[in-house]
């Protein structure tokens, strides 16, 4: 068998996907940890990063869904693959580091790939019934989900230490915070990374180096890792909009953020929905704003990111489509 030398930018750019989902990523899992100063960002970081590698405890079923559930394994090529990366990256760079938007990486990827699958094959290669079971109604639902469970939470510590002096409540939960914060870390470098494990598993079938569909060791290793250098490194610009500019974040409520969001997303890794951390990181840090007082919530801010989770899967879409288009005219 001839190697398929697409196959190896295709893999590379699906690894840089990963490091930059890690990139951006990081303030959804830190931002409430930081945005109460419980710890000092770098201090954060390094707990993500820890929690992204414990995530690979929560086996691959989110990756079997992106890899055979969005589009079929039989337009999986190298050059869909890289153009609906491409596309999902445009669309990233655009929202996330110029405008500096908690985007929905989810759904950025799940956007390139029908985009991309769209341009190469037509409608026909795009599994229509799997994309609204298992990524649009969980799109919808997650983030009222998120608001309702951790309102309701908040709501419930804030009765059970309503004759606590503030200044105990504070350290107490601060401590809490450390575990929820990991917690949330754990569950969200599960659903990110299984989605990078389920494209680069989907490109080895494709090209015949695997007969069926399961996630290799090294798949898994490299996927968490490039994530994780990600974390690491960090995206602080969308840190400062999820930690500060939707509402003002008290250790109590970064805890109940941080549990209500890790309760979502684990739930959805161990049932293979690849839901969005954003939907659940964005309603949970609602939901303690709104059980503080409505007013507690910036709701201008609040709505510029909820258009942009509106938007990613179709101009995603439209971008990985133009690209697929671009690069038929010089392969």
């Amino acid at each position: 068998m001839t190697f398929p030398l697409i196959l190896i930018p295709a893999m590379a750019l699906t690894f840089v996907l990963s490091f930059w989902t890690g990139f951006t990523d990081a303030a959804y899992a830190i931002s409430t940890v930081i945005g109460t100063r419980t710890l000092k960002p770098i201090y954060a970081v390094g707990l993500a990063t820890l929690g992204n590698f414990i995530g690979m405890s929560f086996g691959t079923a989110v990756a079997f869904t992106i890899g055979t559930g969005i589009i079929s394994q039989d337009v999986a090529s190298g050059e869909v693959i890289i153009a609906a990366l491409v596309g999902a990256l445009i669309f990233d760079v655009i929202a996330s580091w110029i405008f500096s938007l908690p985007i929905s990486e989810t759904h950025v990827l799940i956007g390139g790939l029908v985009g991309a699958a769209l341009a190469a094959a037509g409608s026909g290669a795009i599994n229509i019934l799997g994309i609204f079971n298992k990524v649009i109604i969980p799109m919808i639902l997650v983030p009222p989900i998120a608001i309702i469970l951790v309102f309701l939470f908040t709501l419930f510590i804030i009765r059970q230490f309503r004759h606590t002096h503030a200044t105990r409540a504070n350290r107490y939960f601060k401590r809490l915070q450390i575990l929820s914060a990991l917690s949330f870390s754990i569950t969200d470098g599960t659903n990110d990374a299984q989605k990078i494990m389920g494209i680069a598993t989907m490109l080895l079938v494709y090209y015949g180096f695997l007969s069926e569909f399961y996630v290799p060791l090294w798949v898994m290793l490299a996927s968490y890792s490039t994530l994780s250098l990600g974390t690491f490194l960090g995206g602080w610009r969308v840190v400062k909009t999820m930690a500060t500019k939707i509402t003002k974040i008290r250790p109590y409520q970064g805890f109940a953020a941080e549990v209500g969001s890790s309760m979502i997303l684990g739930t959805a890794a161990l049932t293979g929905l690849p839901v969005s951390s954003t939907h659940a990181a964005g309603g949970s840090i609602m939901g303690v704003g709104l059980a503080h007082r409505r007013k507690s919530v910036k709701w201008r801010t609040s709505r510029e990111i909820v258009v942009a989770w509106i938007l990613s899967m179709p101009l995603s879409a439209i971008f990985a489509y133009l690209t697929f288009h671009l690069f038929s005219l010089f392969l």
